[in-house]
């Protein structure tokens, strides 16, 4: 019997209000992260995929952004399912930190300059789990050496300056982690460090949710920390999903011509070396991702496909079943 998903999206969409009128950054929206699994959400800047983890947690910017319809059912600690997008507030503020936890991309904008790491580690525990002072403090400590922080006693009343780049990064996945949450959303949490660090942060968050046995949903524009990370992927275009399907099924056979063409885009070892004597550049997708407030009828990718054909611009083509759990919104998949 299959596990219930943890994170359960349907039919989400997300809009902004903009010079009067209401632009969908995210349209159609529909995925699934189950007990322990972990799904990549890929695209270019702008596709879209920030803008999903912020409407999940509620955290649009108010007054301007809001969940214009869907559902986004998600089971608790508490094996309680409830649709976030009918939560309050007060009742969201009770989720986030405690059952999903998101890390960001860049950590001295998510650590506060004026309090010590510690203390804000400990932050949360106090308020969800109800804690004393010194007992947060105790796992704050507890926490950083969990996430490989040497000597974590003295970090702990460090300030986020006194950290390295991989070091802060590794005190924000400890405060995420402070509550045990069932869902992890990491957004391009590696895209500010250097290559080494992003290996050892990857091979952290792998071994963490491990561990714990929670879901997470990364955001990326990385494929190869898609290929190494995550056990399923959903690809955005221009604010909706166009491929989604096993890891190793989509890097071998994308069935959709964008995710082709970022799979061609990625150097090969050895390639770039041999592109430059040969006088070749390295693969690109033609043109760029269209504005949100005037994108083309029908397909999106259209403009930018060599697949397309007329029939492209008649509608938004479906996420159509290509087999083994793979979809595909193009209505020539097959012949890709």
């Amino acid at each position: 019997m299959t596990a219930a998903p943890v994170l359960d999206i349907r039919n989400m969409q997300t809009v902004f209000r903009i010079g009067g009128r209401d632009i969908a950054a995210v349209t159609d929206l529909t995925l699934t992260v189950a007990p322990g699994e972990t799904v990549a959400l890929v695209g270019e800047s702008g596709s879209g995929k920030s803008v999903t983890s912020l409407s999940i947690l509620g955290l649009l910017p108010k007054k301007v952004g809001r969940l214009a319809q869907g559902s986004v059912a998600f089971r608790g600690k508490s094996g309680e399912t409830r649709d976030l997008a009918k939560l309050d507030a007060e009742a969201l503020r009770r989720v986030r930190g405690n059952d999903i936890a998101m890390v960001f991309q860049e950590p001295m904008t998510s650590l506060n300059p004026v309090y010590t790491v510690g203390e804000q580690i400990a932050e949360p525990i106090r308020i969800h789990l109800g804690r004393s002072h010194r007992e947060a403090a105790a796992d704050a400590v507890s926490l950083l050496a969990d996430v490989g922080i040497p000597d974590p006693e003295r970090r702990a009343r460090q300030y986020p300056h006194e950290l390295s780049g991989g070091m802060r990064q590794r005190a924000t996945i400890a405060m995420a982690l402070a509550c045990n949450p069932s869902l992890l959303i990491a957004d391009e949490p590696t895209t500010a460090l250097d290559v080494t660090i992003q290996a050892q942060i990857l091979d952290l968050l792998a071994r963490l949710q491990r561990e714990r046995g929670m879901a997470m949903l990364f955001v990326t524009h990385n494929l190869g920390v898609v290929a190494e990370i995550a056990d399923r992927v959903a690809v955005m275009y221009a604010g909706r999903i166009v491929e989604t399907g096993r890891v190793a099924d989509v890097f071998a056979h994308p069935r959709h011509p964008y995710t082709k063409g970022l799979l061609r885009s990625v150097p090969r070892l050895g390639e770039a070396s041999a592109l430059k004597a040969a006088g070749t550049p390295l693969p690109t997708i033609a043109g760029a991702v269209p504005s949100l407030s005037n994108l083309p009828t029908g397909c999106s990718f259209a403009p930018r496909c060599p697949y397309a054909i007329p029939a492209c611009s008649a509608a938004v083509p479906p996420l159509a079943e290509t087999g083994d759990g793979q979809l595909s919104r193009c209505i020539r998949w097959q012949e890709i």
